[in-house]
C-alpha cells in the first residue's frame, strides 16, 4: 500500500467515526423548555470546595460529564444562616453564590427573591445549581431567608452588582439593624 492510500484509509475511518459518533443514541435528556427540565442531570453542580464550573456549559452535550456532575453537590451555600458565623458571613457567602453564578452566565439573575433563588437552584439555561433546592434558607415560597427567616432583599445595581440587604434581627426593612452588603 501506498503512504497516499494509507492516508485516505485514515482519513476516511476518522471522518465514518466523527459520523457514527454525531449520530448515536443519546441519553433521554429533556429540552431545557420541557417541564421535566428541572430533573435534568446537571441541575446539581458545583464541585465541592469550587466557585464556579465555566465548562460546565459544555456538560449537557457530554454524557459522562452530566452523569460526574449529578454526583456532585455545591457546598458553597453550606454555611448560610450557620450558627457558627454570623449575619455578615452570610452576605458574603451570598455574594459568593452570585459571583459563581455570574462566572457562568456573565450577569446576575435578575427578578423577585423567588425567581432569583428558583435561578441560583438551577432553574436557569445550564440547569446549574449553585445553592441546592433543599437548603434550610429557602422558605415554601421559594426565597433565600435570613437568618431571622424574613426573605433577602435583592437589588440589582447593574448586570453583574447584586446589592443584597437583610432586614436584620426586627424583621423590618429600612431600619437601623438592616444589614447591607453592596459590591
Amino acid at each position: 500500500m501506498t503512504p497516499r492510500r494509507i492516508f485516505a484509509a485514515v482519513v476516511a475511518v476518522v471522518l465514518l467515526g466523527l459520523f457514527a459518533w454525531q449520530f448515536r443514541p443519546r441519553e433521554n435528556i429533556p429540552d431545557a423548555g420541557t417541564p421535566s427540565a428541572a430533573a435534568h442531570p446537571t441541575a446539581t453542580p458545583l464541585a465541592p470546595g469550587t466557585a464556579a464550573l465555566p465548562a460546565l456549559a459544555h456538560a449537557t452535550s457530554n454524557a459522562t460529564a452530566a452523569t460526574a456532575a449529578a454526583a456532585e453537590r455545591s457546598e458553597l451555600a453550606d454555611t448560610l444562616n450557620s450558627p457558627d458565623t454570623d449575619i455578615h458571613a452570610d452576605l458574603r457567602v451570598l455574594d459568593d453564590v452570585f459571583m459563581a453564578y455570574r462566572t457562568n452566565f456573565h450577569s446576575d439573575p435578575v427578578g423577585t427573591n423567588a425567581e432569583i433563588t428558583a435561578a441560583l437552584t438551577g432553574k436557569n439555561p445550564l440547569h446549574l445549581a449553585v445553592v441546592p433546592r433543599d437548603h434550610p434558607a429557602i422558605n415554601a415560597q421559594g426565597e433565600l431567608c435570613d437568618r431571622w427567616g424574613r426573605p433577602f432583599f435583592f437589588h440589582q445595581l447593574s448586570g453583574t452588582q447584586m446589592e443584597i440587604r437583610s432586614a436584620g434581627p426586627d424583621r423590618k426593612f429600612w431600619t437601623d439593624d438592616d444589614v447591607v452588603l453592596t459590591p
